[in-house]
């Protein structure tokens, strides 16, 4: 066999993703073939595509599968290993399909307590979460706060951040905040509630040390329960005037993937770090899964299986 099923951006200058049919890749000595048995499905999936890439071009960031073949320089891999992969902006396509072909530096080993459903669920939001830590800097006693907290990013740094003795509030829609509770937020606020910024104050008068903003458009209210001097780390790039000596700076890829989540993969196949997964989707309701992703509205991630049927 020597075609493939992908989802596919079929142009530059349009943004729409269709299911088709392609060559299955050819890898070089670099490479592997990994067979995809999931894929996690991220707000930005359809628009991540390497400039003066060669089109039909599968989406896709992050998934998990087996090693099919390798290339010849490889050696620290093996085919039918079970692996979690990072396809972001591959010259050959991302993940979105039934094979994808990678270097070995965006390939970790899946614990084989995991299941593929779970290792695709990792790589983006794991690597994205650790790094708001690191440039968050926070220490034991410390206050964060939290926007959008509910979604795949937020459910881990709320776990991140309470293992290290940071005192957390999080912001979500009412129906979210028992389980950000149960995750280790100590308070939790509802965005849509006239009155959240009064609810944070009144129990840090003075205001927290910082704020993540990971929603779009957050950044400049949650500034307003920032203590002065503080800080407001955001993810979705939000630009905003500083006030009160309060920083406001995009939070830093700064980890490759290998280093950024061997521990994060351990602790969550340990149990140590609960991973969120609000629905599995079968392959063919992918673009229903991607939709509901770009609505921001998930709670944990979105994932899809392509054993479900």
């Amino acid at each position: 066999m020597h075609k493939m099923k992908a989802y596919v951006r079929t142009s530059p200058q349009s943004m729409d993703v269709e299911l088709t049919e392609l060559d299955i890749p050819e890898i070089d000595e670099d490479e592997l073939l990994v067979k995809v048995a999931a894929f996690g499905v991220g707000i930005h999936d359809r628009y991540f595509i390497p400039s003066n890439t060669n089109f039909p071009y599968p989406i896709g960031s992050e998934a998990s599968g087996v090693i099919v073949k390798k290339g010849t320089l490889i050696t620290d891999f093996q085919v039918g290993d079970r692996v979690i992969l990072s396809s972001s902006l591959l010259p050959k396509g991302g993940c979105w399909a039934e094979y994808v072909a990678v270097p070995s530096k965006a390939l970790i080993p899946m614990p084989d307590i995991l299941e593929f459903i779970e290792g695709a669920a990792i790589p983006v939001a794991g690597k994205t979460a650790l790094e708001c830590m690191h440039t968050l800097d926070l220490k034991e006693g410390n206050t964060l706060f939290i926007a959008g907290a509910s979604g795949a990013i937020g459910t881990l740094v709320i776990q991140l951040a309470a293992a290290r003795g940071i005192r957390v509030i999080g912001s979500a829609s009412s129906r979210n905040h028992e389980y950000m509770r149960s995750l280790g937020a100590e308070k939790t606020v509802d965005y849509s509630s006239p009155t959240w910024q009064e609810d944070v104050k009144a129990l840090f008068p003075d205001g927290v040390d910082a704020a993540l903003a990971i929603q779009p458009g957050t950044a400049e209210d949650s500034m307003m329960v920032v203590k002065d001097g503080g800080r407001v780390i955001t993810v979705s790039g939000d630009r905003v005037q500083p006030t009160r000596g309060i920083t406001v700076e995009q939070f830093q890829h700064q980890l490759n993937l290998q280093e950024a989540l061997g521990s994060l993969v351990n602790d969550i196949a340990s149990g140590k770090v609960r991973l969120v997964i609000e629905h599995v989707y079968a392959f063919t309701q992918a673009l229903r899964a991607l939709e509901k992703t770009e609505t921001r509205h998930a709670r944990g991630k979105l994932v899809v299986s392509m054993q479900k049927d």
